[in-house]
C-alpha cells in the first residue's frame, strides 16, 4: 500500500475550517444575536491576561484517546490483512472463497467491524479538538471529513490511495468513510461482487457483504498510518488560547451539518438512504462525543473566562451540557426504536442548531474581551 500524499498549505487548510464553520461575518452576526440582556457580561475595563491559562489537560486528554485509537487502528489493521492474506490464498475468487470458507470469512469481517464501531467513537472524541485546531485540522480531512475528488474536488481528501494489486484509487474520500462503506457494503466500488448470504435465509440484507480485500487493506494500513501521524502531532503540539477559543468557535455550531447527515442516514430514511456512511454508528452517538471533547476545552479556559465573568462562564458551561443533554435524549429515543422522520430531523437540528449558535456567541465575546484571536 503507498499514499499519494500532497503537500498542503496553510490557505488551504484554513479553507478546510471555513468549509466546516463560521466565516467571519458569521461570527460577527452570531455575537449580536448572543448579546440579548441574559447575555451581556459584566462591564470590565481591561481584558484579563490570556496567558494565565492552563491548557495542558486538553493535551492530555487528546493524546490519552489518540493511544488508545491507535491501539485500536493497528488491530483493525492487523485484522484486514488476515483477510487480505485469505483472499490473496484463492486469487481473489470471493464466491469460491464464501463457499469454502464461511466461518472464517464472517468471524475476520465481524472482527474488523467491531475494531471499526470502536475506532470510530474513539476519534470522535477527539474530534472537536483535532478538527478545531488549525496546527492538527489537516488529519480530520483525512480521517473524517474529507470527501471523494469525484463528490467535491475543492472538500476532497488531499491523498490518493494506491491498493496492494497497483490499482489507485484518487481522493477516495476519508478513512473512516472508505473503511466503513467497504466493511458494510455500501459501495460498490469497495465490494466484492458475491453476494454473501451470512444467515443463510435466502435473502441479502444490509451488511451481508464481502469487503474487496484490496481497499480494506490499504485503507486500514492508511488510517492507522496517519492516526500514528496524528499522535505525533499532538504529541509535539503545545495548546494557545487562541487554539482552545478557536476550537470552540469553529466547532460548537455544527450542528446542522451532523443533523442534516444524520437525517439522510439509514438510522432515518432507511433502506432509501443512499448515503455510504454513517451506517454502523448512528450520528447522534458522534454528536455527543464531539461535544464531550469540546467540553474538556471550555473546562481548561474555563478559569479564564471565571476572571471575565463568572455568569457568562456559567452560561457557557450550562449551555454545552444542554445541548449534550438534547442530543442524548433524542438518541435514547432512537434506540428505544422510534424512527424519526425527515421533517423532525430538520426540527431537531435546527432546534440544536440555534442552542450552539447561543454558546459559541458567548465564547465569541469573551474572546473578544480577552484579546484571543480567533484563527479563521
Amino acid at each position: 500500500m503507498i499514499i499519494q500524499m500532497q503537500t498542503i498549505r496553510n490557505t488551504e487548510i484554513k479553507m478546510t475550517l471555513r468549509l466546516r464553520v463560521l466565516p467571519s461575518l458569521m461570527v460577527a452576526s452570531l455575537v449580536l444575536a448572543a448579546c440579548g440582556p441574559a447575555a451581556l457580561p459584566s462591564p470590565i475595563t481591561e481584558p484579563t491576561s490570556a496567558s494565565q491559562a492552563d491548557l495542558s489537560g486538553i493535551k492530555a486528554y487528546l493524546l490519552g484517546k489518540i493511544g488508545e485509537l491507535k491501539t485500536t487502528t493497528a488491530s483493525l489493521s492487523a485484522t484486514s490483512n488476515t483477510y487480505y492474506e485469505l483472499a490473496n490464498a484463492g486469487n481473489f475468487d470471493y464466491a469460491a472463497l464464501w463457499t469454502s470458507q464461511p466461518n472464517e470469512v464472517k468471524n475476520l469481517i465481524e472482527s474488523a467491524r467491531e475494531s471499526w464501531k470502536a475506532a470510530s467513537p474513539l476519534y470522535e472524541q477527539t474530534e472537536g479538538i483535532v478538527a478545531g485546531t488549525p496546527a492538527l485540522a489537516e488529519f480530520d480531512v483525512i480521517l473524517d471529513a474529507g470527501a471523494s475528488g469525484a463528490e467535491d474536488p475543492e472538500g476532497a481528501v488531499p491523498f490518493d490511495l494506491t491498493l496492494p494489486n497497483g490499482r489507485v484509487l484518487p481522493k477516495p474520500g476519508n478513512l473512516f468513510g472508505v473503511t466503513e462503506a467497504t466493511l458494510w457494503g455500501t459501495f460498490g466500488e469497495f465490494t466484492s461482487p458475491v453476494d454473501a448470504d451470512w444467515d443463510g435465509d435466502g435473502q441479502i440484507e444490509f451488511g451481508e457483504a464481502l469487503p474487496e480485500a484490496n481497499v480494506l487493506k490499504a485503507a486500514t494500513e492508511a488510517m492507522d498510518l496517519y492516526v500514528g501521524e496524528l499522535q505525533a502531532a499532538a504529541q509535539a503540539w503545545t495548546p494557545s488560547e487562541s487554539d482552545a477559543f478557536t476550537a470552540l468557535v469553529v466547532m460548537v455550531p455544527t450542528m446542522s451539518e451532523y443533523f442534516d447527515s444524520w437525517k439522510n442516514s439509514r438510522f432515518v430514511v432507511g433502506e432509501n438512504s443512499t448515503q455510504r456512511d454513517f451506517v454502523a454508528i448512528s450520528r447522534l452517538a458522534d454528536i455527543q462525543d464531539i461535544l464531550g471533547s469540546l467540553q474538556i476545552v471550555h473546562n481548561n479556559v474555563s478559569p479564564l473566562i471565571q476572571n471575565v465573568d463568572a455568569a457568562q462562564n456559567a452560561q457557557i458551561e450550562q449551555g454545552l451540557a444542554d445541548l449534550k443533554a438534547f442530543v442524548a435524549d433524542v438518541h435514547r429515543q432512537e434506540l428505544g426504536g422510534k424512527r424519526f422522520t425527515a421533517e423532525e430531523a430538520d426540527l431537531l437540528g435546527a432546534e440544536a442548531q440555534n442552542r450552539a449558535t447561543a454558546i459559541v456567541g458567548l465564547v465569541a465575546q469573551v474572546a473578544a474581551k480577552l484579546e484571543i484571536e480567533i484563527a479563521e
